[in-house]
């Protein structure tokens, strides 16, 4: 029973540090349409780097797994789409697209915290010293996926505190799936991969469906395209050597 709560505490160590990915836009007092785009720019290449890293993480599990798993996750994304365009919703202090695309991108990272989640539980088995390496992987890896989920909703009016509180609760499925995850170590090894698969799958999808036709349509797309690149770049080196 010890072992558990310490592996549901290591848990919620990852999710919180998510909050930690608000904190750029305490220092950002006006919100232009130009910030606007480059922040959905920002968001756009950290979730195409994780989705990079997430697919190669995945194959190592199984390819055709992954591969079947990311194609649920744009048919996931497909339907939830449709879903929300039958209601006007007000989320996050916008409504309408602006309330869609903030409930659709906390939908797709907290399906990806599902997997973050079971990668901790799983991470138990091979002892103690590698669990803690993933758990602080996973936490530090966690930080520009909070900073994605606030340069979305922050354009939107939402205020910071309320982005590090959303960024935090897409990360909440972490403890709750690292313990099932650790006492079912083999059964939750053999569908992590479909897992990373969806959730690769589902960000991909969204950031070529939603977030880079907003910041095209609000800046200059070459500069969109430079923020994109280098931010994915940088995203992929950080997730290399984590």
């Amino acid at each position: 029973m010890h072992l558990v709560i310490i592996v549901f505490l290591y848990g919620l160590v990852t999710a919180l540090a998510t909050g930690l990915g608000a904190l750029p836009f305490a220092f950002v007092r006006r919100l232009s349409p130009r910030i606007t785009a480059q922040s959905n720019a920002v968001a756009s290449g950290l979730m195409l780097g994780a989705s990079f890293g997430l697919v190669a993480e995945g194959t190592q599990y199984g390819s055709w797994q992954t591969i079947g798993g990311g194609m649920a996750g744009v048919l996931f994304i497909l339907v939830t789409h449709a879903i929300l365009k039958r209601y006007d919703l007000e989320f996050g202090g916008s409504r309408g697209v602006g309330a869609r695309r903030a409930v659709l991108l906390m939908v797709v990272m907290t399906v990806h915290s599902f997997a973050e989640g079971v990668a901790v539980g799983v991470s138990f088995g091979g002892g103690m010293t590698l669990a803690l390496v993933i758990v602080i992987a996973i936490a530090v890896h966690n930080i520009p996926e909070g900073l994605a989920i606030s340069a979305v909703m922050r354009p939107q009016g939402t205020s910071v505190l309320g982005c590090a509180m959303w960024s935090v609760m897409s990360s909440l499925p972490q403890p709750l799936m690292a313990v099932p995850a650790f006492l079912l170590v083999d059964t939750f090894a053999r569908i992590l991969p479909y897992g990373i698969g969806f959730a690769a799958g589902a960000m991909v999808f969204m950031v070529i469906e939603e977030l880079l036709p907003e910041a095209y349509g609000q800046d200059q797309r070459h500069g969109v395209a430079v923020t994109v690149t280098v931010t994915l770049l940088a995203m992929v080196i950080f997730a290399q050597y984590l």
